[in-house]
């Protein structure tokens, strides 16, 4: 299994911006369809954007549409999720995660063959 490390997280004022970034080890990620979740305080884990590795299609929730980008870099084995105009909201653990070898984007847990361990965003009002 694909090795991810995700970072970038932090602290940031309403209407800032953020990168995450997940890095990939130990296989490429071509044929893999790759996400960012996120879980905030005593909810249940959720889909926030996906991208199919080739191909570059992407997904994304509604109420990230038009702030959040989701993106990849192959040479660098490296998904991003660029996060503008952060609300309040938005304050959640992110996860990066990778389908199953093959499969299409994951967008439920179920759908998760591995993990990133998660870097913490926080915007404060």
């Amino acid at each position: 299994q694909a090795y991810l490390v995700d970072s970038g997280g932090g602290l940031v004022q309403d209407g800032g911006s953020l990168r995450l970034s997940c890095a990939a080890f130990d296989r490429t990620l071509e044929n893999y369809g790759m996400a960012w979740f996120r879980q905030q305080l005593g909810k249940k884990r959720e889909f926030v954007a996906g991208i199919r590795w080739t191909g570059g299609d992407t997904y994304y929730i509604d109420s990230v549409k038009g702030r959040f980008t989701i993106s990849r870099d192959s040479d660098k084995n490296t998904l991003y999720l660029q996060m503008n105009r952060l609300k309040p909201e938005d304050t959640a653990k992110y996860y990066c995660a990778q389908s199953f070898l093959g499969r299409g984007i994951p967008t439920t847990s179920d759908d998760v063959g591995t993990w990133g361990q998660g870097t913490q965003v926080t915007v404060s009002s």
